[in-house]
C-alpha cells in the first residue's frame, strides 16, 4: 500500500470538531477520480492523531486547511519501490458502473411519490367515466403523468441540492453525493417535463395538458423556489400540485372537472397536512439544520397537535361529501371505517404529545398512505359496481 497526501479544505459546519465523511479525489490532470473514504488527519486538532488546539464553535463555517491521507493497492510492484513515471490510463477517469448510474436517475423521479400519485389518478378517472376509461388514455396519463411527477421531482433535488447535503433523510440522494452532476439533473429533469406535457398534448386534451404544465410549474418554481424555503404554511400551499393528479386524470377523461372531480381533490389536498406533518415532525431537527421553515420546526406542538386534527377532520369530511357524487354505498361503508381510524391514530398522536410521550409520528405518516390508498381503492371498485 502506498500512502498519498491530498490538501483540501474542509467547512466547519458543526463544533467541536471537524468531520468529513467523503472527498471527491482528482487525478494528476485535474478529472475527478474515484470517491473514497477517507481518514482526515488535522493537524492541530486534538484526537488520536493531534496535538494542537482542539476545534471550537468560534470555528463553525470557517474553511480549515487540512492533510488527508489516503492508501490504495500499488500494482504491478511491491511496497516500497519508487513510483514509476505516470501512464497514460493513470490520467483516465475510471469508468462508472451503469447500473448505479442509472439507479440514480431513477431516485431523482421519486418512484415512491410518483406511485402515491398514480393510486389517485386512476380510481379518479373511473370514476370520471362512470367505468372503464379507454385504455389508451390511460395509458397515456399514466406514462405522461408519470413523467411529469419524475420530471417536477428530478428539477426539485437540482433546486435543493444545497439542502440535501445537510438533511440526513436527503443526504443520499444523487446530487447530495454526487452520483449525478447538477447539470445532467437539470437536463433529465427538463428533458422528461417536455416529454410529459408533448405526451399528454398530442393524446389528450388541453385541459389536462394544461394541468399538466401548471402542476409541474407550480411544484418547482412556487413551491420549491418560493413558498418552501420562506413560510410555515409551504405544506398547505404546496399541496395543490399534490392533489393536481385527480384533476389531471379526471380531465383527460371527461375534458372538464365535475365537483366529484373537486370532492377527490378536496380528499389528497387535506389529506397531505396529517401526512407531511407526521413526517415533518420525525425530521424536525433535519429541517431546522437547512433553515426550512417547516411547521413543527417553526411553531409550538399545540399549534402543530391543532392543524394535524384539523386537516384530518377536512380530509375524512371531504371523503363523505364525494359519496353522493356519483359513488355508492361501498365507497361510503370504507370512507367511514377509514376515516374513523385515520382520525383515531390522530387524535392518538397529539395526546401523546400533550402528555409528554413518545410521539411515534411515522405510525401516522404510514397510516396516512394506507387511508389514502384504501379510500381510492373504494372508489375505483364504486365505479365499477
Amino acid at each position: 500500500m502506498q500512502a498519498h497526501t491530498l490538501r483540501a479544505d474542509i467547512k466547519v459546519t458543526y463544533a467541536p470538531w471537524p468531520r468529513v465523511e467523503h472527498v471527491t479525489s482528482y487525478t494528476r490532470d485535474g478529472s475527478p477520480g474515484h470517491r473514497r473514504w477517507l481518514r482526515v488527519v488535522c493537524p492541530g486538532a486534538a484526537g488520536p492523531a493531534g496535538n494542537g488546539r482542539e476545534s471550537t464553535r468560534a470555528d463553525a463555517g470557517r474553511w480549515l486547511s487540512v492533510s488527508m491521507i489516503t492508501e490504495r493497492p500499488t500494482e504491478g510492484r511491491s511496497p516500497g519501490l519508487r513510483e514509476a513515471a505516470p501512464l497514460a490510463a493513470d490520467r483516465v477517469e475510471p469508468r462508472r458502473d451503469i447500473g448505479a448510474v442509472l439507479r440514480a436517475y431513477v431516485s431523482l423521479t421519486k418512484p415512491r411519490i410518483v406511485e402515491l400519485l398514480l393510486i389517485t389518478t386512476v380510481p379518479a378517472m373511473m370514476l370520471a367515466a362512470g367505468g372503464w376509461p379507454d385504455l389508451g388514455i390511460v395509458l397515456v396519463v399514466l406514462v405522461g403523468g408519470s413523467l411529469a411527477a419524475g420530471a417536477a421531482s428530478a428539477l426539485n433535488c437540482y433546486i435543493d441540492r444545497d439542502i440535501d447535503q445537510l438533511m440526513r433523510r436527503t443526504k443520499r440522494r444523487p446530487l447530495a453525493t454526487h452520483t449525478v452532476t447538477a447539470r445532467s439533473a437539470l437536463i433529465f429533469g427538463l428533458t422528461l417535463a417536455v416529454v410529459s406535457v408533448v405526451l399528454m398534448a398530442a393524446f389528450t386534451n388541453w385541459l389536462a395538458t394544461g394541468l399538466t404544465a401548471a402542476a409541474i410549474v407550480y411544484y418547482d418554481v412556487v413551491y420549491t423556489l418560493w413558498l418552501k424555503r420562506r413560510t410555515s404554511q409551504n405544506t398547505f400551499w404546496g399541496g395543490v400540485c399534490g392533489a393536481a393528479p385527480v384533476l389531471i386524470g379526471w380531465a383527460a377523461v371527461a375534458g372538464g372537472v365535475s365537483l366529484g372531480g373537486w370532492a377527490l381533490f378536496a380528499v389528497v389536498f387535506f389529506w397531505q397536512m396529517p401526512h407531511f406533518y407526521a413526517l415533518a415532525i420525525k425530521y424536525k431537527d433535519d429541517y431546522a439544520r437547512a433553515s426550512i421553515p417547516m411547521l413543527p420546526v417553526v411553531r409550538s406542538a399545540a399549534r402543530v397537535n391543532g392543524e394535524i386534527l384539523l386537516f384530518t377532520v377536512l380530509t375524512v369530511a371531504a371523503s363523505l361529501l364525494a359519496w353522493p357524487l356519483g359513488l355508492g354505498p361501498i365507497y361510503g361503508g370504507t370512507a367511514i371505517v377509514a376515516g374513523a381510524v385515520f382520525l383515531a391514530e390522530a387524535v392518538f398522536m397529539t395526546g401523546r404529545s400533550r402528555r409528554g410521550e413518545p410521539l411515534k409520528p411515522m405510525r401516522l405518516f404510514h397510516w396516512s398512505i394506507a387511508y389514502l390508498t384504501i379510500v381510492f381503492i373504494a372508489v375505483a371498485v364504486d365505479a365499477l359496481v
